[in-house]
């Protein structure tokens, strides 16, 4: 199952965020090399918060991501959530569902 990660950052955190940086960067990329975060980044234009998208058998992978965070157990994340994705397109979509498909990713066979 894919989860998504969001962050909502305090409004000093680019000014705050070098100190804690090299520790939250290392953090995500040993999450990176276990195979549970695939992507992750900052929001732009403004930098107002962050997503990060993990792979894992539950939710708890991210939760547990987010406990661990220097950002957030030092303020620079002021809200944090985590929430299922249900991807359907891709070739890593973990429920890929193609054109012509009947609900649940059987495909439409003629006379159907």
């Amino acid at each position: 199952m894919h989860v998504l990660l969001f962050y909502e950052v305090a409004p000093d955190y680019l000014e705050r965020r070098a100190q804690f940086r090299a520790e939250h960067l290392s953090l995500a990329w040993e999450a990176h090399a276990r195979g549970e975060l695939l992507l992750a980044g900052a929001l732009a234009d403004p930098v107002d918060g962050g997503v990060l998208l993990f792979r894992g058998d539950s939710p708890v992978v991210a939760e547990r991501f987010a406990h661990a965070d220097p950002y957030v157990r030092n303020g620079l994340v002021t809200r944090w959530r985590v929430r299922p994705w249900t991807t359907v397109v891709g070739d890593d979509a973990t429920s890929p569902v193609r054109p012509g498909a009947r609900q649940g990713g059987e495909p439409l066979r003629s006379g159907a």
